[in-house]
C-alpha cells in the first residue's frame, strides 16, 4: 500500500466536478476578455529561473539532472515560460498577445492549508501593451471572475501598488540601497513583526531610522500619493505615482475601482515585477493571506534575448490554492458530487436498442451511462441513485414486446411508457413531463 506524497491530493470525482467547474468559469471569463489559449511544458532549463530570482529559488524548485545531463526542473510558475514563448515568435505574433492558461505548477515549499507543493493556476497576460488600459483590463478579468463564481463584490480587494514608487523612495534615503532586497522585505511586511521587517530594511542598507521614515512615508502614500511628491522630488518617482493614478482611473471605466485600494506595503516577492502590482484579499478575514496577485513585468521578455515588450498579467489559483479555500469559506464553492442526464437501464436482451438510444443522446450532448457490468435491475437502479441520474431509461425485454421504452424521473419517481420510435425523436433533452 502506498501513500501519496506530502503536499500533493487526490481528487475523486465528485471533488474534481466542483473544482471542474471552477475552472471552467476562470476561463470562460478569460475568453469573454480575448484571452487565447495555449499549453506549456512541464519541464524547464532550472538556469531560466536562477537567473531571474537567484540561486537560492533552486532550495524551492523540484528540479534533478535529466538523462541528457541537463539541469531541469518541474515548473514553479508560469511567466518565464511565457516570456520564452513571446521571445522566440516575437516578430510573427499580433500585438497585444493575450494569452491564457490552466496547468500545475509544483513548490518544494512549507504545505499548509491552501498551500500544496502541486497546484493549479490559470495564468492571464497581456504583452505589449504599456497603457494603463492594460493593467486595468487584467483587474477587471480577476474581479468578474471572483464574481462569476459567487463571491459578493464587497468581499474581496485588490491592494494595488507600484514597484517603482516603492524603489524611488528607497532611493532617496540611500542611492547604494539595495533594492530588491528592501522590496522583498516590504513583501514580508505583513507576515513578520515590526522589528523584523525594519531589520530586513537595514539589512538592505537602509538604517533604522531611514527604514522607519520610509515606511512612514508608505503608509501617506496609502491615503495619498500627491503627499510623496510633496515630500520626495524625483522625476521617477513623479512618473511612477502618475503611472498608478493613470491605471486607477482607468479601472474607474473598466468597472473595477471600487475594488482596488492603494496599498504602498503591498510588493509582490518576485524580481522581475516593475511597474504596477496588486493582490487580492477576502474583506472578511476567512482567508488571512493573499488569494492571488500579479502585476507589471515590463523588462523580463528583453532580459530573455527578445525586443523590449511591456507586459501584465495575472494568476488566481483554481486548485490547492487559497482561492478554493476562500470559496469554501465563503459557501459558495461548486457542490462535490457528480451528476449524469440519463441512466439507459437494461432488462434482459436488449442491448441493440439502448445502445442506441443512448448513442441518440449522447449525440444531442448529453451525459449518459449505461449497464457494462452485466447486473440486476435493482443493482442497475441504485447505480443511478448514485451518479445522481436525472432520468433513468428502461429498456426491458417486455417493454419492447409492447414497443415501448419507460421513462423514470428519479426525483419525483414518476414515469410513464414512450413508444421506442419516439424516444429520444427530434428532442435534445427528452424528460418525464414530455411525455406524462
Amino acid at each position: 500500500m502506498y501513500d501519496r506524497l506530502k503536499g500533493f491530493k487526490d481528487f475523486y470525482p465528485g471533488e474534481m466536478a466542483a473544482r471542474r467547474e471552477v475552472i471552467d468559469t476562470t476561463e470562460s471569463v478569460a475568453r469573454r476578455y480575448g484571452f487565447r489559449e495555449i499549453a506549456t511544458p512541464a519541464l524547464e532549463d532550472v538556469g531560466m529561473y536562477v537567473d531571474k530570482s537567484g540561486e537560492e529559488i533552486v532550495e524551492e524548485l523540484y528540479n534533478f539532472t535529466d538523462k541528457g545531463g541537463r539541469d531541469v526542473t518541474l515548473t514553479p510558475e508560469l511567466t518565464p515560460t511565457v516570456a520564452r514563448m513571446v521571445v522566440a515568435k516575437q516578430q510573427a505574433l499580433s500585438k497585444p498577445i493575450k494569452w491564457f492558461s490552466t496547468r500545475p505548477f509544483w513548490r518544494y515549499e512549507q504545505v499548509q492549508q491552501g498551500r500544496f507543493r502541486e497546484f493549479y493556476q490559470t495564468n492571464v497576460d497581456i504583452f505589449g501593451s504599456e497603457a494603463p488600459e492594460a493593467d486595468a483590463e487584467i483587474l477587471a478579468f480577476a474581479a468578474d471572475t471572483l464574481s462569476e463564481l459567487g463571491l459578493p463584490a464587497s468581499e474581496f480587494e485588490f491592494r494595488v501598488s507600484h514597484r517603482d514608487i516603492l524603489g524611488e523612495l528607497l532611493r532617496s534615503f540611500d542611492e547604494d540601497v539595495d533594492v530588491q532586497a528592501a522590496i522583498r522585505a516590504v513583501d514580508k511586511s505583513e507576515k513578520v513583526d515590526r522589528a523584523e521587517y525594519l531589520g530586513l530594511l537595514a539589512d538592505a542598507g537602509l538604517s533604522i531610522e531611514d527604514a522607519e521614515a520610509f515606511d512612514d512615508l508608505l503608509a501617506a502614500g496609502n491615503e495619498d500619493l500627491d503627499a510623496l511628491l510633496a515630500e520626495v522630488d524625483r522625476p521617477t518617482l513623479t512618473a511612477a505615482v502618475e503611472n498608478l493614478q493613470a491605471v486607477l482611473a482607468a479601472t474607474e471605466d473598466f468597472g473595477v475601482r471600487d475594488h482596488c485600494e492603494v496599498s504602498l506595503r503591498t510588493a509582490r516577492g518576485l524580481d522581475y515585477y516593475t511597474g504596477v502590482v496588486f493582490e487580492c484579499f477576502d474583506t472578511q478575514d476567512r482567508v488571512s493571506r493573499a488569494i492571488f496577485g500579479g502585476g507589471r513585468y515590463d523588462d523580463l521578455i528583453e532580459s530573455f534575448g527578445g525586443q523590449p515588450t511591456p507586459a501584465v498579467g495575472v494568476a488566481p489559483g483554481v486548485m490547492n490554492s487559497t482561492l478554493p479555500l476562500l470559496l469554501q469559506e465563503a459557501g459558495v464553492f461548486p457542490e462535490e458530487e457528480i451528476s449524469t442526464d440519463y441512466y439507459v437501464l437494461t432488462v434482459g436482451d436488449t442491448r441493440a436498442v439502448a445502445s442506441r438510444i443512448a448513442r441518440e443522446l449522447r449525440a444531442a450532448g448529453n451525459v449518459v451511462e449505461t449497464d457494462v457490468s452485466a447486473r440486476s435491475f435493482g443493482a442497475q437502479m441504485g447505480y443511478a441513485d448514485s451518479i445522481n441520474a436525472e432520468t433513468v431509461v428502461i429498456v426491458g425485454e417486455q417493454d419492447l414486446a409492447n414497443d415501448e421504452v419507460t421513462i423514470k424521473e428519479m426525483q419525483s419517481g414518476d414515469q410513464t411508457t414512450v413508444p421506442v420510435d419516439e424516444f429520444p425523436g427530434d428532442r435534445e433533452q427528452p424528460r418525464y413531463e414530455d411525455f406524462a
